[in-house]
């Protein structure tokens, strides 16, 4: 019976052998693999909550700079953070923030070099709202066509109405007043009716002498 045993087992033991020789090398490196991009995985979890921590905490100066009204020390902090950790959302925020206090201090250079940067660095939305700012300063600064151009890339969904108000500013500085009027017309309707900016493109249009249509009367048959 021992014997029979025995050979079962030197049986079991020569086919795990002849196993590992053929398999053996793929095992190994399948497990190191594994092994290594959990690692990697545990790694990069880190690493993107120590970038978060320390961009939190640089956003925080940012903020009481700006607070304090210091265009200086904003944008100096916000130098860094855009240095430091370009792909966070703090560093995005943290630009239309220090534009913000460049532009009220009279930086203006400053205020576009930082819009600028978030126009092409953000995200979509970060994107299209730095472009509204920057295309502002542009044609405050009588850099219409390059304001025109600004707006032209700001696509993003829900922002139509404000970047055809703006567009319709930059055509009226240019002296366009049909072209200004059409892109007032455009934002006057992208804009939901309950949002109140849209009484503004209103008072443009009438401006203009092109009042918008008043709301259709409700139900026929009601008299008058």
């Amino acid at each position: 019976m021992a014997t029979q045993l025995d050979l079962q087992e030197q049986e079991q033991l020569d086919a795990l052998k002849a196993f590992w020789n053929k398999y053996g090398n793929l095992v190994t490196w399948t497990l190191v693999l594994a092994l290594g991009a959990y690692a990697a995985w545990n790694g990069w979890q880190y690493w993107q909550r120590e970038q978060g921590f320390r961009a939190g905490a640089m956003f925080d100066d940012l903020e009481r700079a700006a607070q304090a009204g210091d265009a200086d020390k904003t944008g100096r902090v916000f130098n860094d953070l855009r240095e430091r950790f370009p792909a966070t959302a703090y560093a995005q925020q943290g630009a239309l923030l220090a534009a913000r206090v460049q532009f009220e201090k009279k930086q203006l250079d400053a205020a576009k070099a930082t819009l600028a940067w978030a126009a092409e660095k953000g995200e979509a939305e970060i994107r299209s709202l730095a472009k509204l700012r920057l295309a502002a300063l542009q044609a405050d600064a009588k850099q219409h066509d390059e304001a025109l151009k600004t707006l032209d890339g700001a696509k993003s969904e829900g922002f139509e109405g404000l970047v055809d108000d703006r567009r319709g500013d930059v055509l009226l500085a240019q002296g366009k007043k049909a072209e200004a009027l059409a892109a007032y017309q455009a934002a006057y309707k992208a804009m939901d009716a309950k949002v109140d900016y849209r009484a503004l493109i209103d008072a443009k249009l009438t401006a203009l002498g092109a009042p918008p249509a008043p709301p259709q009367a409700a139900a026929s048959g009601t008299a008058p």
